[in-house]
């Protein structure tokens, strides 16, 4: 019998883990069901109706306009006669491979500083969140128009159009630092001018950095926090330093964070306003007769290439990233 009992409330306690499965499931089912219903209702026409632009031609008429079926002439004309499109898309996918790993490195150094217990904590944590209020909505046109955030933007790009981190270019009075200050303090530990210039190209865009961090500082703190504080203390007791302990157990522990700041860095930088590509592709919108076609395949382009993009990094990262497993 008491085997039998046992048995019993092993197979009820099973039971009553997959109807939670279940429950969680369905809420969750609800929870993004209006993102659902708006998406199919909303924005999959227009996803549809926008992939036929991009294969067609417009022809406007007294009662309306009639869209002619090209193939691949647009597409066509994006890659081998437009004359910055792919020049502007090689240096959109340059300017990420500058941005990501420096915001990502940055926002999770901020989020272990901001994690310790120090006084002020919350105003620190405020402070480091305001660029992203700041960049939204009439803020940021406001701060466009503003003097200070003009200066701030020439020391970012390296004051009068001379890039501080270009081989062979002269000292700029404006850039915090240049690649022969660099240059000469790392004289003789063997390290090539390409990683010189990276880090002179982050420490002059310091502003710019800073300014595209706060979500994912916010992200990165939540992660942290989610971490034990038990895991810590036994670490601490067989003698682990706070080195090791970072490497052996928080970064493991944050590196789902650290895949989904990537992923919303790749976004984030290729939708921002100030990407040359989304810039042409606006240019060419409201320029020529044929814009609105010709700009709709360049952006369906650009699409897949940001498709692709993510794509690469979920699988090149996907194989570090470890997931705590939970008994249910």
């Amino acid at each position: 019998m008491t085997k039998t009992k046992q048995l019993d409330r092993k197979v009820s306690t099973k039971r009553k883990g997959k109807s939670l499965d279940k429950a969680k499931g369905r809420n969750g089912w609800l929870f993004i069901a209006p993102f659902l219903i708006g998406f199919v209702l909303i924005y999959l026409p227009m996803i549809v109706e926008s992939l036929q632009f991009s294969f067609g031609k417009i022809h406007y008429e007294s009662t309306g306009y009639q869209l002619e079926m090209v193939g691949w002439a647009n597409y066509r004309y994006a890659l081998f006669e437009h004359t910055t499109f792919v020049q502007t898309l090689w240096g959109s996918i340059g300017e990420l491979l500058f941005n990501v790993p420096a915001i990502v490195i940055f926002s999770l150094f901020v989020a272990v500083l901001l994690n310790q217990k120090m006084r002020g904590r919350a105003i620190f944590r405020a402070i480091f969140f305001i660029p992203v209020i700041v960049s939204t909505g009439i803020i940021e046109y406001i701060e466009t128009q503003d003097q200070l955030a003009d200066a701030m933007g020439q020391i970012a790009t390296g004051g009068n159009g001379t890039s501080a981190a270009g081989g062979g270019a002269q000292e700029d009075s404006n850039a915090f630092i240049s690649v022969m200050d660099v240059a000469r303090y790392f004289q003789g530990m063997a390290i090539g001018r390409e990683l010189v210039e990276y880090v002179v190209g982050i420490a002059n865009s310091v502003y710019d950095i800073v300014n595209k961090s706060g979500v994912q500082i916010m992200i990165f703190l939540a992660g942290l926090q989610s971490v034990s504080p038990a895991i810590y203390e036994s670490c601490q007791m067989d003698g682990a330093t706070t080195w090791e302990i970072f490497w052996k157990i928080t970064f493991p522990m944050i590196s789902p964070m650290i895949l989904v700041n990537a992923v919303y860095t790749v976004i984030d930088s290729f939708t921002s306003k100030e990407n040359e590509m989304m810039n042409l592709i606006n240019s060419v919108y409201s320029g020529e007769a044929d814009g609105q076609v010709q700009s709709t395949a360049m952006a369906w382009m650009y699409f897949l290439v940001i498709i692709l993009i993510l794509l690469l990094v979920a699988a090149i990262m996907g194989g570090y990233v470890f997931y705590q497993k939970r008994d249910t």
